[in-house]
């Protein structure tokens, strides 16, 4: 075992790591392995959840509203009537709200459409602005580490980059202390993300129980649409706690590499 485990991780790597220890190297297979598991299962969620999405997308939702509009409605009626509501083509930005742009933002899938989907989406994501807007201390916590939260895990790899290239360039030096020194500030921005991402998750499903209640108690949905919506709530969370559980192992795996960079490059000097 110790070998195959030794043979994936030099071929993720790319060189020899003869000089590193037997323990660290089952600890990357099995974080490797617990890596692909993980994936599959969140590749399977993704899948059903866009079969869902899609198909309640094709339903009329009881209001004959579209997106815009019934986040319009939701947003007027709690006094935000500054919030725009905007569509987007975006991957990074599909369906969300931004504080600092005072919009919520509709995949154009839902944004034109008067579907359950649209109703999902639209009221979710009109309720974060109300949670904003109520000060709630969880969306607070998120609103101010906003960029660390999404793009903290991207300065990784640069940082590392910075320091291979300072050691090599600059320093001459073979020891990659900058490298070591880059590489432990982004692990550092990677752990604050992965710590706020479940503020993220905590602030999304107030925001789903908030739409539930203010779709009910304004009869804005049937208790079939309501059902659905659950069912469609449901899956976006299992699929978000299933990247949380993926970038928890990226980032253990990540350490795991520094350690092995330290022992290889000790025992060759």
């Amino acid at each position: 075992m110790v070998e195959t485990f030794r043979e994936i991780v030099e071929t993720s790597f790319g060189y020899s790591l003869n000089n590193v220890s037997d323990t660290i190297i089952i600890s990357m297979g099995i974080i490797l392995t617990l890596i692909a598991i993980v994936s599959i299962v969140a590749f399977i969620v993704q899948i059903v959840l866009a079969i869902k999405y899609h198909k309640y997308n094709k339903k009329q939702n009881s209001l004959n509203m579209t997106g815009e509009k019934i986040a319009r409605k939701i947003l007027d009626e709690n006094g935000l009537e500054h919030i725009k509501v905007k569509s987007s083509g975006s991957i990074l930005f599909g369906n969300s709200y931004s504080h600092f742009f005072k919009k919520v933002r509709l995949r154009r899938l839902t944004w034109k459409k008067s579907s359950v989907s649209s109703l999902a989406m639209a009221s979710q994501k009109s309720c974060l602005a109300i949670l904003d807007k109520e000060n709630d201390p969880d969306m607070k916590s998120r609103i101010k580490l906003t960029p660390i939260i999404y793009f903290g895990p991207l300065a990784f790899l640069p940082l590392i980059i910075i320091g291979v290239l300072i050691d090599i360039l600059v320093m001459k030096s073979q020891n990659f202390t900058f490298t070591m020194l880059f590489a432990s500030l982004g692990l550092v921005l990677y752990l604050v993300s992965f710590v706020m991402s479940i503020k993220v998750l905590k602030t999304e499903i107030k925001a789903q129980n908030k739409a539930y209640e203010v779709l009910k108690d304004g009869k804005m949905a049937t208790d079939e649409e309501l059902k659905m919506l659950k069912k469609l709530y449901k899956l976006y969370n299992i699929q978000y706690v299933n990247d949380m559980i993926i970038s928890l192992l990226e980032l253990i795996y990540r350490i795991l590499q520094i350690v092995a960079i330290i022992q290889n490059n000790n025992s060759n000097n």
